[in-house]
């Protein structure tokens, strides 16, 4: 059928319901299980707009409109195995399709999302499993848990006075246990949350009851002799009663909701005893006994650890563990973690303004006990240092306002003699009556997790400590689950939960890789990569561009104009050899700056350059950087990609110095990118053999959200969008990025509208900006919609997909009256525990060079969720380390993809990340718009910020706009927009 024009102005229609294009064959998926479709409200009457009286002779029953609205069965395009062929095949027209439309007032959410997304229903149920691919057996870090057969019960635990602490609360409800179990609680064990929750196997003799309880308090600090003791009453009241049968049925896959609170509870039981032996962090527990800490630099060490969490999957409750590592403060004098700290003798040098403040930063919120007190260790949290050294300070002894010095005071009460008067103190307690504690009197107490950032070194001392080969991952797992012996944990015997000591085994396949065509003037035309690589000798790009006007501007000192220019020469040759055009000369000499003055330079070498060209603007501008460069890289992407206008590659020094063929190749796919060209595509994008997107014109969007670091309470988080601007390659992704209010995960600006005064209600946002510019592109509309968003984590998944898929919905309703392509929605999370290993460590066909499992591993049974549409699938060759397998779950899905359909697409598109000549582990899309989120917290205004008489600091910070929203970022020049950037 003829594809209409999209319009670009506003629309007042609302698509209400979609059916999906038709599948031409459908068949009867046979190749698994498929879990039947919960059945649906009735749709809601509506007018039925551009109905094909020839293709629907008569209306589609009930059944069949709800097993389309909920992608029940699905068609088999995912059985054909992707092998290339010499004939392309002409795709198949795509088939008239049906949608409801009601106009006028606009609904709040889409009524196929109200039926389809709401709080108690599914997300898209399995369609079968997968069968492509060679089938093999890996181990996970999966250990099976019998489910208990007693119901558990909650009861709501109000302890006075309150108290914020977790552990003091612990210890409040561990004394209540220890007194009162035989009697009072009849003899049950119970399991606690730290805050409100306590749970019990079978009931306790009461619904209600208050006790009272005394406990030491103790930060006192006194070791021998009589503490203080504070008294707390302790209300505990019966709440509800969670029921396992209904979990059992779940786990079984008869029923498709989960029943939180009993995994929450049976979380909380295997996790009680685990909390009184290790220090816990989140759902990881760590301490300085598991393995000797190591020290990463400036007062920090690193502390082994595990993570352990009780999750449903197919083969039942499975407990999974995994190896963890954090950073921990020393527990040193505080005198040695300051000379750590500042890298530097303290007791001899006196310290500058920029040392108190690092101080100050390093020390305030952290423990420390106090050392000048024989039997008498009470512990303090510092909140600031003293302006002043300790021979300076003086403070009021009495009502009058006597005065005494801080050095007098200790000599005179402690018998203590203060050494290094020239030294500031540590404040304690609170700034209105804040308490003088020397240095030398105190050590930091242990078992303090470090939450701020880590600079390089330390991220490498920690990389170091946390990366290990597979078999010893594996084996440091098995040994933490025997440490821990669950068979004796008193909790899991009173809530009869058994833990087996094996890895789970399971099912995998290994997906064939893709071929890759390359272009036809090389010697060697397409390639079959090898265990996840390949490289680009004898081979050119598929579509090499011309750089015919560039420049280079050199900010390294250490570079000389000879050797700056011999760089260029060879990778303008590396280009030329790769399949591009590259004129060897620059429009301008080689232009030498210095960093602080690199706006002066950008603008300095574009303008010398238009004048050159006679208005023609650069279409590449190289930059060596020096290799420490601080803000240098983010303020000249910054100048160039919002204020020039430029696209430009960035070199260190030691690169240009060393110039390794290997890297050059790399800079010249990245170069090649930024232009417009397309370095690789798959042979079966081009022979339009890829199922459910070679058919019809689709787009692959993909999504991601950055977070601010730890501690930066007020700068944005930041959305990016990337989609694919060509079809049927798949290749070439445009990105857009937004900022929107601190730590949202929702992306706001996926679809907007405002009021214009001459336009009236105006229509906007990443999603249709980038519908229209696939629109301008291809000369087509997108049908099909495929949509990978990364950085979600399960509690977020309703509301991600409620949000988001609305604001798709409404983006392609603005463009056309009608226009509702089929979407389906993917959500990709890498920051799981979840880790595959080789059945045979020692059978090398089985495993990599790393010793990791081979690329392609896909896993979709028994670790995986009982009903709902997800998998594992590791996607590339490990390096170092244990491989990390992306997984990904299909939340929505109105294409009706087969297991092996978006498993098969989703590991072929992992081949054509521009950047290198390796598979990658998350599918490029998601990474391009991680990419292209990380690009744009570089363009947030840089502000000179003063700390306690530090000038000169630059911090990126965007000013608040009203209450809720944030100043937008500056605006990508269109020239920029259309390429990959962010490469």
């Amino acid at each position: 059928m003829p594809i209409r024009q999209m319009k670009e102005s506003s629309e007042t229609h609302i698509v209400i319901k979609t059916q999906p294009f038709k599948q031409h064959n459908p068949k009867i998926v046979q190749n698994g299980k498929i879990p039947p479709s919960p059945p649906l409200p009735p749709p809601a009457t509506a007018t039925v707009v551009g109905q094909s009286q020839a293709s629907s002779p008569s209306p589609p029953s009930k059944n069949r409109c709800r097993r389309r609205n909920r992608g029940g069965r699905k068609s088999d395009q995912g059985d054909v195995c992707m092998r290339p062929s010499s004939r392309p095949r002409k795709p198949p027209p795509p088939s008239q399709t049906t949608s409801v439309v009601v106009s006028g007032e606009i609904v709040a959410v889409n009524h196929q999302m109200q039926m389809g997304v709401r709080k108690n229903s599914n997300f898209a149920p399995r369609p079968g499993f997968g069968q492509l691919g060679t089938k093999c057996i890996v181990k996970a870090n999966h250990f099976l848990a019998e489910l208990p057969t007693k119901d558990l019960n909650h009861y709501d635990v109000t302890i006075t006075p309150e108290v914020s602490s977790k552990s003091v609360n612990r210890a409040i409800i561990a004394e209540l246990v220890r007194l009162y179990k035989e009697s009072d609680l009849g003899t049950r064990l119970p399991a606690y949350d730290g805050r409100k929750s306590l749970y019990t196997a079978g009931e306790l003799p009461f619904t209600w009851k208050e006790f009272t309880v005394k406990i030491v308090d103790e930060d006192d600090g006194i070791i021998n002799g009589p503490k203080r003791e504070r008294s707390y009453k302790v209300a505990i009241k019966f709440v509800a009663r969670a029921n396992m049968h209904h979990l059992g049925e779940f786990l079984a896959g008869k029923r498709a909701d989960g029943p939180q609170e009993a995994l929450q509870i049976l979380d909380i039981v295997l996790r009680e005893l685990s909390v009184k032996r290790f220090c816990p962090v989140g759902r990881s527990f760590f301490s300085p006994d598991i393995r000797t800490p190591q020290r990463l630099g400036e007062g920090l060490e690193s502390w082994c650890g595990f993570y352990q969490s009780i999750r449903p999957t197919q083969m039942g409750l499975s407990l999974n563990i995994d190896m963890a590592s954090a950073a921990f403060i020393e527990p040193l004098p505080v005198i040695e973690f300051v000379a750590q700290l500042l890298g530097k003798d303290v007791l001899s040098k006196p310290l500058s303004d920029s040392d108190r403040v690092k101080i100050k930063k390093g020390l305030r919120g952290v423990k420390v006990e106090v050392t000048h007190r024989a039997n008498v260790r009470r512990k303090y949290r510092v909140s600031g240092l003293t302006t002043q050294p300790t021979r300076e300070l003086m403070f009021p002894v009495d009502e009058n306002c006597t005065m005494k010095s801080v050095i007098e005071y200790f000599q005179e009460m402690y018998g203590f003699t203060i050494q290094h008067t020239h030294l500031p103190c540590l404040q304690v307690g609170n700034q209105k009556k804040a308490s003088y504690l020397p240095m030398e009197a105190c050590k930091i107490v242990e078992g303090q997790r470090y939450t701020k950032r880590l600079n390089e070194k330390q991220i490498t001392a920690l990389l170091k400590v946390t990366c290990q080969r597979p078999r010893d991952r594996e084996n440091d797992i098995l040994r933490t689950v025997q440490h821990n012996a669950y068979d004796q944990d008193p909790y899991a015997k009173e809530f009869g939960i058994n833990i087996s000591e094996k890895l789970a085994s399971v099912e995998a396949r290994i997906l064939p890789a893709p071929w890759l065509k390359y272009h036809e003037n090389g010697k060697e035309k397409d390639c079959l990569p090898q265990v996840g690589q390949w490289n680009m000798m004898n081979k050119k790009m598929i579509n090499g561009m011309t750089v015919s006007r560039w420049a280079c501007v050199n900010f390294s000192r250490s570079v000389q104009e000879n050797v700056a220019r011999g760089f260029c020469n060879e990778l303008g040759q590396m280009c030329e050899v790769s399949g591009m055009e590259f004129n060897p000369e620059p429009v301008i000499p080689i232009y030498s700056a210095r960093p602080d003055q690199v706006e002066k330079a950008l603008k300095h070498v574009y303008h010398t350059a238009m004048n050159k060209t006679k208005g023609k603007e650069l279409e590449l501008l190289l930059a060596i950087l020096p290799d420490n460069n601080g803000s240098l890289y983010g303020d000249l992407k910054r100048i160039c990609e919002t204020e020039l206008g430029l696209i430009s590659q960035c070199c260190l020094t030691k690169h240009v110095f060393k110039i390794s063929k290997q890297y050059l190749a790399n800079v010249s796919l990245k170069i090649n990118v930024k232009m417009g060209g397309r370095n690789t595509v798959l042979l079966d994008a081009i022979s339009c053999r890829i199922p459910l997107v070679s058919d019809i014109p689709t787009i692959i969007f993909g999504a991601d959200v950055t977070h601010p670091e730890n501690g930066e309470e007020s700068s944005p988080s930041i959305a990016a969008v990337v989609a694919s601007q060509d079809w049927p390659e798949v290749t070439k992704y445009a990105g857009l990025v937004c900022a929107q209010a601190h730590r949202q995960e929702l992306i706001q600006d996926l679809y907007k509208t405002w009021q214009d005064p001459v336009r009236g209600t105006v229509s906007g946002g990443m999603i249709r900006d980038l519908l229209i510019s696939f629109r301008k592109a291809t000369g087509q509309k997108p049908l099909r919609i495929i949509f990978y968003r990364d950085g979600v984590s399960e509690g977020q998944f309703y509301q991600v997909l409620l949000y988001e898929l609305d604001a798709i919905r409404k983006a392609c309703a603005s463009l056309e009256p009608n226009y509702q392509p089929p979407v389906t929605f993917i959500v990709v999370q890498k920051r799981h525990h979840t880790r595959l290993f080789a059945n045979n460590h020692r059978d090398k066909s089985s495993t990599d060079r790393s010793g990791n499992i081979l690329p392609g591993t896909v896993v979709d049974t028994k670790i995986c969720h009982p009903t709902e549409f997800d998998f594992y699938l590791c996607s590339h060759a490990g390096i170092q380390g244990t491989s990390r397998p992306a997984h990904y779950h299909v939340l929505w899905d109105e294409n009706n993809f087969t297991a092996d359909g978006i498993q098969s697409l989703t590991n072929n598109l992992c081949y054509t990340y521009a950047r290198c000549t390796r598979s990658v582990s998350v599918v490029p899309p998601a990474y391009y718009a991680h990419l292209a989120a990380f690009r744009a917290r570089f363009y947030m205004e840089p502000e000179i910020m003063q700390d306690n008489g530090s000038p000169g600091k630059k911090s990126t910070k965007t000013t608040t706009v009203g209450e809720t929203g944030v100043k937008p970022l500056p605006a990508l020049k269109e020239n920029v927009k259309r390429v990959m950037f962010y490469c």
